[in-house]
């Protein structure tokens, strides 16, 4: 299996009001944005060419909408990038940048 092209561990996920995890994961691997639970079993997936991502002004720094299959979901990533070989999320406008980039190169 391929390395995927982006990654995230320890994401919030949101839908709504209600948490769906303090710990997930996001990934896009293979032309998919996939959201994960801190246990693997997935939440939601998505082609990328269909995920509309977005950082919106009137939230957080360290936030994201991602909408997918209909559903709009709110990530907490990180305000800024973690140092090398620290962990942590990367910053939401990375993953913002990493879904567009997936989408353009899918086409």
């Amino acid at each position: 299996m391929a390395e995927p092209e982006f990654r995230a561990t320890g994401v919030r996920i949101g839908k709504r009001l209600r948490s769906l995890t303090r710990a997930g994961q996001v990934r896009i691997n293979d032309g998919r944005l996939e959201l994960l639970t801190s246990y693997g079993s997935e939440i939601d997936s998505a082609p990328v060419q269909a995920v509309r991502a977005s950082k919106p002004w009137f939230v957080p720094e360290d936030r994201a909408l991602a909408d997918l299959n209909g559903n709009r979901y709110l990530l907490t990533l990180g305000e800024h990038d973690p140092a090398p070989g620290e962990p942590g999320p990367p910053a939401a406008r990375r993953f913002v940048e990493a879904v567009r980039k997936a989408a353009r190169r899918d086409r």
